[in-house]
């Protein structure tokens, strides 16, 4: 049994790195784009006037080119 034990931990510590790497900067990348989409889409009722951050870029659409900067 306790062979099989030191098998199992022997294997665990032999885990990617590059895989784990992948998943951290999928991650990042999945959040910073998804926070630039959110800004630029259509302001939730109460935030029509609240200004851009910043380190947002500006994206601009058809349908949000008629809008004021």
């Amino acid at each position: 049994m306790n062979l099989l034990m030191e098998a199992g931990a022997a294997q665990a510590s032999k885990f990617p790195f590059s895989f784990t790497l992948v998943y951290v900067i999928g991650f990042i990348a999945a959040v910073v784009l998804g926070s630039i989409a959110w800004y630029n889409s259509k302001r939730p009722v109460g935030w029509e006037n609240k200004d851009r951050p910043d380190i947002v870029p500006k994206v601009d659409t058809p349908e949000n080119s008629n809008q004021q900067k």
